[in-house]
């Protein structure tokens, strides 16, 4: 299912890395610095920086969240416990459940018609 999505998108990658060859000079205002490379090349590079300084936001985000998740699931933790040990001490209070005889199943007797 992926390939599906994916496929179409490497391809038109690849055509636009084919189509867009031509050298392009990219410069930093302030500095004197120059960096030539490929139009394709220098697209796909600050598409993918972008692409990165992105998810670097949404994980930054993201960590109250998460912070918050992982502090409810140490709460249900110790409250599962808790129950565990309030079970523990109910049956010792109520004490051993005598067996039953048989499979306890009742047999139902309807009257002819």
């Amino acid at each position: 299912m992926r390939w599906i999505l994916l496929l179409p998108l490497l391809i038109l990658l690849v055509l636009f890395g084919l189509s867009n060859r031509d050298a392009v000079a990219l410069r930093l205002w302030p500095f004197d610095v120059a960096w030539v490379a490929p139009l394709s090349v220098a697209i796909l590079l600050i598409g993918a920086l972008c692409f990165l300084f992105g998810a670097l936001v949404t994980w930054l985000a993201s960590l109250p969240y998460r912070r918050r998740a992982r502090r409810m699931e140490d709460a249900a933790r110790a409250m599962e416990a808790e129950l565990a040990d309030f079970r523990a001490a109910a049956a010792k209070q109520v004490g051993p459940v005598p067996p039953s005889g048989g499979t306890g199943l009742v047999a139902l007797r309807r009257p002819a018609a």
